[in-house]
């Protein structure tokens, strides 16, 4: 478990992309901010948390993550206000989440002050990503994922998380038909979803 506060080493992107990004006509998901942070575990700890320009990651086909499915998500928002602040809504219980799900399927956890740090300090570098538009937004999206290079049914030894993030605007570009279900849920204590 990762507990103790960080010291996060930054590597500024040289080229930034924000230029290149149509703010009046943002996609989901498909455009992505200058930098991503990225912490490896490995020998049994967190190694130096890094925030490095945007890029592609490399890893064995054999890797754990494409074959056992170790990996954990969470997704949520940073948005600027009418005065300019931008702000993260209930970072910690995204935090809880995360570190509950990594315990669930045996990854090693980071306490929720120190994955909601990770997250302030990833989003103040990127702070003019954030759009101010109404209905707009910074997604972000932490994950970590399995990295041992090895095929065998076991918990990997290794690890890799990441927040990468993406300026946003509706999820959907039409409204969406909604069905409320009454007897089976996706995210209930103890189920798939939670």
């Amino acid at each position: 478990m990762l507990t103790n506060t960080l010291s996060i080493k930054v590597h500024k992107s040289e080229n930034s992309k924000i230029e290149q990004t149509d703010f009046s006509n943002l996609a989901f998901g498909k455009d992505f901010t200058d930098h991503m942070l990225v912490m490896d575990y490995k020998d049994g700890s967190w190694q130096q948390a890094e925030i490095i320009p945007y890029q592609d990651f490399s890893f064995s086909p054999a890797t754990s993550v494409f074959h056992y499915g170790q990996a954990i998500f969470e997704g949520m928002k940073a948005s600027r206000s009418a005065t300019g602040e931008v702000s993260l809504f209930r970072p910690i219980e995204n935090a809880k989440r995360f570190q509950f799900s990594a315990e669930r399927i045996c990854m090693p956890t980071i306490e929720p002050d120190v994955f909601v740090q990770l997250l302030k300090e990833f989003v103040k570098l990127e702070e003019s990503w954030v759009p101010s538009t109404e209905g707009t937004s910074l997604y972000l999206r932490p994950t970590m994922i399995a990295t041992d290079g090895f095929l065998g049914l076991k918990p990997s030894k290794s690890y890799r998380f990441f927040i990468i993030a993406s300026p946003v605007g509706s999820c959907y570009a039409a409204p969406v038909n909604v069905k409320v279900e009454e007897h089976y849920t996706r995210a209930a204590p103890g189920g798939v979803g939670s």
